[in-house]
């Protein structure tokens, strides 16, 4: 006897089993719901070929030779991927628009006696309700944005913050991107603008929005992504804890974090190469002459105060900022981050705390 298959709205990967994406290898890697793995039904170059069939043949050949490899495709998920998946079973499916794909494979699930959900409107829903909840759970959250000059550690205390127990979005982390010319993370290219901005929601989704929430501050784009408009704003009338270390705290911070690029330079004199025209040939000439040195923290603390914190102190100037807090710390070890990240929550609980009448 088969087992039913209900349409549903709700896409949030918690609430099944598994969810599985019976869309193309392609369409997933563009997008996906977080956490959802991709049982193609079709191949990129299958889905080709029966597209072709539709357009040069019949729909009817094209359903025909569609559903003879669809049929084989599943055949072989449910031998592989779906082996040892027990009798309760909950999977929910979708493909682009709950159409054919997703049907097919719930109909073959629910014969082995799976209970099965679809998602009404496939991806295309799950999409339109992405862009909604980005305009309206944004103007919910309580953001705490920690900020300060290039090499500050604010990605590091926002971690030393989280250990603590509170509440953070990095979206550097989302955005497989460090924000800065040079943040690119070997290894991690960065996701599709909608891919982001799935794992943007998936992440304001577990936080409480009663509860603040702190992130690091950035610019409208990190990377090739760009923030998106309604937390960018909300980012901006924040109230911002500024760090205040030493240059050369930072300098030699930077170093640890890029080492990247002292092995590899041609990145890093790519990027002097290119700020000739704002700082003129000397000086580009010394930070290369650094580098050829081998002087590291020579070279970040040089371009610290001649190009980076000239730049962001007057990206301060320009705009009228709440500022809540400003800490000082003699470098960026962790023992210095995990003081700061106790006096931040230690006037969080001042703040909150019920005044004496």
């Amino acid at each position: 006897m088969s087992a039913p298959i209900h349409t549903t709205t709700d896409w949030q990967a918690g609430h099944y089993d598994l969810v599985i994406d019976v869309r193309s290898p392609s369409e997933f890697a563009d997008d996906h719901i977080p956490g959802a793995i991709n049982l193609p039904a079709l191949s990129d170059e299958q889905r080709a070929v029966v597209g072709t069939l539709y357009k040069q043949t019949s729909a009817f050949e094209a359903r025909k030779t569609g559903a003879a490899i669809m049929s084989r495709n599943i055949a072989h998920h449910i031998e592989t991927v779906l082996k040892d998946k027990p009798a309760g079973f909950r999977p929910l499916i979708h493909c682009w628009r709950g159409g054919q794909r997703s049907r097919a494979f719930a109909l073959v699930l629910s014969e082995v006696g799976w209970t099965t959900h679809l998602l009404a409107g496939g991806y295309k829903a799950y999409r339109r309700d992405i862009l909604d909840r980005l305009k309206d759970m944004p103007l919910r959250l309580k953001l705490q944005i920690i900020a300060g000059r290039t090499g500050s550690g604010k990605t590091a205390l926002l971690q030393h913050l989280q250990q603590k127990g509170a509440q953070i979005l990095d979206l550097e982390d989302l955005a497989a991107h460090r924000g800065s010319l040079l943040g690119q993370i070997p290894g991690r290219p960065q996701p599709s603008q909608r891919l982001f901005e799935s794992c943007l929601i998936d992440a304001l989704l577990r936080l409480d929005p009663d509860q603040p929430v702190f992130v690091e501050s950035e610019s409208s784009r990190i990377g090739n992504l760009q923030i998106p408009p309604v937390l960018w704003r909300q980012m901006t009338n924040a109230p911002l804890i500024t760090l205040d270390i030493p240059v050369a705290a930072r300098a030699a911070y930077l170093v640890s974090v890029y080492d990247r690029l002292t092995t590899d330079t041609s990145d890093l004199s790519r990027l002097i190469t290119g700020m000739v025209r704002r700082h003129g040939y000397e000086v580009t000439g010394s930070w290369q002459k650094l580098m050829q040195d081998g002087d590291w923290c020579g070279l970040a603390e040089a371009l610290l105060s001649t190009h980076y914190d000239p730049a962001y102190d007057q990206s301060v100037s320009r705009h009228n900022r709440t500022q809540w807090l400003q800490l000082a710390q003699a470098d960026c070890s962790a023992a210095e981050m995990d003081q700061t990240a106790s006096q931040i929550l230690s006037a969080l609980q001042d703040q909150a705390a019920p005044s004496e009448v």
